[in-house]
């Protein structure tokens, strides 16, 4: 006898029912919750909460829960329990002050639309769950969440439900979709060059590293900042400067940092105080904010102040930089939110009347890298402009740009820029934040595809050691790093000392590693990469759709 409609329907339901929920829990009681209630118009399932305990204890579904897991995949199990047992590290203050904030209220709001209430208080009982669920002795999790619930039963609308968690992350859906799309358009044709030697191989110089504490007083920010350099450092060759990722840190990119200083260039890494690990680690304990909007022009403004030191290390006798710090010949590089940051530094303007408009309703169905953008709406001014013109060249990795730059901030961009993107990356999908503006750019420009490649496959494997075991959500997990991704950081280290040495006397010697050809030949099995100066012209209409 064949499966019936209902039981599909229901078996579909748990798997959409938990994903929703687990999406509740990451971001945002007179009774408990004992049990979830599943719609689908006349038809209801209940799913005892006591059952969902068990399994997360046991790491195996009860038979009551036939019904509703018979269907599923071995591997659609594993997510499942890994979900029902995954923590979030967020105290009861954190949540608070997040679901208080107008982004919070919004996501709330968009969520509260599959949750079946008779008083239409849906967003306040997610609210109210979300924060006695932080109280739990455990923490934050699915099943605290649950139990927090004030009512009896957790009520999940079907029909509603498949359509909130089927548009979270909306961009990085519309990106697979593009992918397919103009697949024909990037079959791989045969190189017709010959590579005269390997620009991934380490240099022969012997790479020192020189950690400076920096205070800018004017701005009371304390920058930390490492200094990879060589006896080899001459100032025929630029200095690089990177910015790192939200809640992250600035050894993000060591392994390039070395490769690019053992071929005698000096990198700079800097640690933007209002959005590293360290800030983000406080807003956890509830003790500061997650991002201010301020951060959004602090991070270009610490990379000026920071070149400004080094033009006076440049200057001071004794010093083992003097004389090899050429600052007026700067590269940026920028991965993530730091990619947004090199841009505005490049010279795209941010521009900010657009993000208010596209901040304000339906939160759900942007990308983590949207997310971050709508806090950039708080910020006074419509529009911002942060140029330095030491910056004469950049590199931005999987960078952030629909919404911070508006229509036309990204025409205003002044410098020959590289623009790195991944197809599988859901914190910055490639359609959205990469390319559509790159089509904006004016030339020379790049753009860097690495299909196959997640956000974080371009990132020293040293901080990317919490990826083990992480759940892949909509929104997150699933990343590919470390090992897996040896050949996508051997790319990254030809392309970005292909560029570097553009503005030096070698630039010719290395603009063939800037082409679709050495790209082809640099692919793998696991990761083809691609190069092109223009998109295809029938490519856009398909990624605006």
């Amino acid at each position: 006898m064949g499966i019936s409609w209902k039981s599909i329907k229901v078996s579909i339901g748990f798997f959409c029912t938990l994903t929703l929920t687990q999406f509740l829990a990451t971001n945002t009681p007179v009774q408990a919750a004992e049990t979830v209630v599943v719609r689908f118009g006349l038809f209801a399932e209940s799913i005892p909460v006591a059952d969902l305990q068990k399994a997360a204890e046991t790491g195996e579904f009860p038979s009551s829960l036939n019904l509703f897991t018979r269907r599923l995949s071995e591997q659609q199990r594993r997510t499942l329990i890994g979900a029902l047992r995954m923590r979030v590290p967020l105290n009861v203050v954190t949540i608070s002050r997040l679901l208080n904030t107008q982004i919070g209220t919004t996501i709330l709001n968009d969520l509260s639309r599959a949750v079946v209430r008779k008083d239409q208080s849906g967003a306040k009982a997610l609210r109210a769950s979300l924060v006695l669920g932080s109280t739990a002795p455990q923490g934050l999790s699915i099943l605290s969440f649950i139990t927090a619930y004030p009512s009896r039963s957790l009520e999940i609308n079907l029909p509603q439900a498949f359509q909130v968690a089927g548009s979270l992350n909306n961009a990085f859906w519309r990106t697979q979709q593009f992918m397919l799309a103009i697949s024909p358009q990037l079959d791989p044709a045969k190189p017709q060059i010959s590579i005269p030697f390997d620009p991934s191989q380490p240099g022969n110089a012997q790479v020192q590293v020189l950690k400076l504490n920096l205070n800018d007083q004017k701005r009371n920010r304390q920058i930390p900042a490492d200094i990879y350099w060589s006896t080899s450092a001459t100032q025929e060759k630029p200095v690089i400067i990177y910015s790192h990722g939200m809640g992250s840190v600035r050894t993000d990119l060591h392994y390039l940092a070395e490769h690019l200083a053992s071929h005698g260039y000096i990198f700079v890494a800097l640690e933007h105080p209002g959005s590293n690990q360290a800030n983000t680690d406080l807003a956890t304990k509830g003790k500061v904010r997650l991002l201010e909007p301020q951060e959004f022009l602090n991070r270009p403004q610490d990379v000026s102040f920071v070149l400004d030191v080094l033009e006076k290390l440049n200057q001071t006798t004794g010093n083992p930089l003097q004389g090899k710090l050429a600052t007026n010949n700067t590269m940026v590089i920028g991965y993530s939110f730091g990619g947004g940051t090199a841009l505005s530094l490049a010279g795209a303007e941010l521009q900010i009347a657009g993000i208010r408009e596209r901040c304000q309703n339906k939160l759900t169905i942007l990308s983590l890298g949207e997310t971050i953008q709508c806090v950039a709406q708080e910020l006074p001014e419509k529009t911002y402009q942060l140029r330095d013109n030491r910056i004469k060249q950049a590199i931005a990795l999987t960078p952030t740009t629909s919404l911070m730059f508006g229509e036309t901030g990204l025409t205003k961009v002044q410098i020959p820029t590289l623009i790195v993107a991944a197809s599988a990356d859901k914190t910055t999908p490639a359609l959205t934040e990469q390319i559509l503006g790159f089509s904006k750019i004016p030339s020379p420009k790049w753009l860097v595809g690495i299909i196959g490649g997640t956000h974080l496959s371009v990132k020293d494997p040293s901080t990317t050691l919490d990826q083990v075991d992480k759940p892949n959500t909509p929104l997150t997990g699933g990343e590919i790093v470390g090992e897996q991704a040896a050949d996508v950081r051997q790319f990254v280290k030809a392309i970005a000392l292909a560029m570097a040495a553009q503005l030096t006397p070698e630039a010719e010697k290395y603009a063939v590693f800037l082409t679709p050809d050495y790209a082809q030949l640099a692919s793998t099995e696991s990761f083809p990469f691609r190069i092109v100066t223009e998109i295809p012209p029938q490519a856009i209409p398909v990624g605006k759709q």
